[in-house]
């Protein structure tokens, strides 16, 4: 048997266990630079609001609502996310985390307990060591333990655990399911079911495998096989695989007609591209720098471009990666322009242990200084935290009231967010 444990609504709760009186109260978080919803309290779903509804939106469409906004807190769920697995772990033979919010729990060997009373306790220690609630999936694959944990999600009777354990409980379930919401179809491929009569979980498992294939492939075969009890998707595929392509881009909080400022904003986001290649052991052939202005205001000249450059030794060091994207940047800003989001992407990633170096412009000395800098840099942020340690062209220009140097003070606007209670001991104040 398969278990999935999955937090609800994980930032909204991240945020209300330092804030108890906002239980039960309607919260939401947003995106980068506080532009849309990207997290629902059950409270505020109820009201009819939706994911990527715009900020400046809710506050106009509901002002009298009583919603608390918060801006994304990354470095907080983060924590908060260690800590309710780290949990888990200790009640489970294994865990294996698929997102955040989520993990697959092996439950291999526990077939004789009873698995829905040891689903509610899990559930209950993890929001009394935490103060995160969860709800728990369990079913004999892990396609169908997402199923069970959306009917625990929506169902309180399930007391924040369905177990889908019997022939009759997965027909019943799937016949109540949407094709939609199957792990592994989506909108598209539902569209497409749709179309040939499929509305439930039930109609697809009921297709001859032989159709499944020919239309949908083995992903699609594999979706059908779990749905109908059998368990095929190893864990070796659900872990992250290397990433053939990075791409760090934001929208401005302000637009930006300065060089000097959108140097900065580019810089910050090669920086994050090389340090994301160094995490997966790659090195990447080609970066790419690309700007553009507000198409929303027609009002304004309208410009995008974008410039890439070839490495002749692949890299992922911090200091050729930002060097070159500045150099990009100059070539392809033009003066004028209020630019509104920039970009930077790296491509033609491979394995940082087979490099091959370019025969006439390879210079080893440098290439191994670079290799210490990023590898410094990287040790000193994960040690004392994110940012700690940046290039001189990374913004850093800027103290507060108290003389505190203000890390990246353009790069993004987070006028909501809450304090990192759980990482540091600055974040409360002692009366």
């Amino acid at each position: 048997m398969w278990g999935l444990v999955d937090c609800d609504n994980f930032f909204c709760s991240c945020e209300r266990v330092f804030r108890p009186e906002l239980t039960r109260k309607p919260v939401v978080v947003l995106s980068n630079n506080d532009g849309c919803v990207v997290a629902l309290s059950r409270e505020v779903k109820k009201m009819g609001i939706k994911l990527g509804l715009p900020y400046f939106q809710l506050l106009e469409q509901y002002p009298d609502s009583g919603i608390t906004a918060f801006s994304s807190n990354y470095k907080l769920y983060g924590d908060m996310s260690a800590r309710v697995m780290a949990t888990i772990r200790e009640e489970v033979p294994r865990l294996h985390q698929y997102s955040i919010d989520e993990g697959f729990l092996d439950l291999h060997g526990m077939e004789k307990e009873d698995l829905k009373k040891f689903g509610e306790e899990l559930a209950k220690k993890v929001y009394k060591w935490t103060g995160i609630p969860v709800t728990i999936g369990i079913a004999p694959t892990k396609t169908l333990a997402k199923v069970a944990g959306r009917f625990g999600k929506n169902y309180s009777g399930y007391n924040k655990c369905c177990v889908i354990g019997t022939e009759e409980q997965r027909i019943k379930a799937l016949k109540l399911f949407d094709v939609k919401d199957v792990w592994g179809i989506g909108r598209r491929i539902a569209r497409k079911l749709n179309f040939e009569g499929v509305f439930s979980a039930y109609d697809f498992t009921q297709k001859k495998r032989a159709w499944v294939k020919t239309r949908f492939h083995v992903p699609g075969e594999r979706t059908w096989l779990e749905l109908r009890g059998h368990d095929v998707i190893g864990v070796d595929e659900m872990d992250t695989k290397t990433k053939q392509t990075i791409v760090t881009s934001r929208s401005f909080p302000d637009m930006i007609t300065d060089l000097e400022i959108l140097r900065e904003h580019v810089a910050n986001y090669a920086s994050r591209c090389a340090m994301k290649l160094r995490r997966q052991h790659t090195v990447c052939g080609m970066v790419t720098v690309f700007v553009q202005s507000n198409f929303f205001r027609e009002d304004l000249p309208q410009y995008s471009n974008s410039g890439s450059f070839i490495f002749n030794t692949p890299t992922s060091t911090t200091p050729e990666i930002v060097a070159t994207s500045l150099n990009i940047l100059e070539k392809i800003f033009l003066p004028g322009i209020s630019y509104k989001r920039g970009g930077v992407m790296v491509s033609d990633i491979s394995s940082d242990h087979a490099i091959q170096p370019d025969l006439f412009e390879y210079n080893d000395i440098l290439s191994k200084k670079y290799r210490t800098i990023s590898d410094a840099i990287d040790e000193i942020n994960l040690k004392l935290g994110s940012d700690t340690v940046i290039l001189a062209s990374q913004q850093y220009s800027k103290r507060d009231a108290t003389g505190k140097n203000v890390k990246f003070t353009h790069a993004i606007k987070r006028a909501l967010l809450s304090p990192d209670y759980s990482t540091s001991i600055d974040s409360f104040l002692v009366h």
